[in-house]
């Protein structure tokens, strides 16, 4: 569990400082440590604020056929903003944009550990006995 979120911190911090540099409107002070702050606010927000957003806010999630899931992201990363006083994270296209840069940012961080973690189950490697 520790691992899992070590790594969930590391993509968030490569993703936090990705989405900054492509959008101007989120800045973090070009401090590190802010940064640093923001990336585990925002894993501690992902890890259990948002699970919870995401139960109560399944109906809508229904309604929606899913679109209400991303603005619970956006959501986080705002939470992120209110949270770490030095980090800012933009006008609402900016959260638009930033939201998907860090879910792209952090399905291939998750892919590549995966990968090479050697986790995947390989066809013949399912024996049924």
């Amino acid at each position: 569990m520790i691992a899992e979120l070590a790594l969930r911190f590391v993509g968030n911090l490569a993703a936090l400082w990705l989405a900054s540099e492509i959008f101007d409107e989120m800045t973090y002070g070009d401090s590190f440590w802010v940064l640093v702050a923001a990336a585990v606010v925002f894993t501690i927000v992902n890890w259990i604020v948002k699970p919870i957003v995401a139960i109560l806010s399944i109906p809508l999630i229904i309604l929606t056929l899913g679109v209400a899931y991303f603005f619970v992201n956006v959501l986080m990363l705002l939470l992120t903003d209110w949270v770490v006083p030095d980090f800012e994270a933009g006008g609402f296209w900016t959260l638009v944009g930033a939201t998907i840069i860090i879910w792209l940012v952090n399905v291939v961080i998750a892919a590549f550990f995966r990968d090479v973690g050697g986790s995947r189950v390989q066809p013949q490697d399912q024996r049924f006995y």
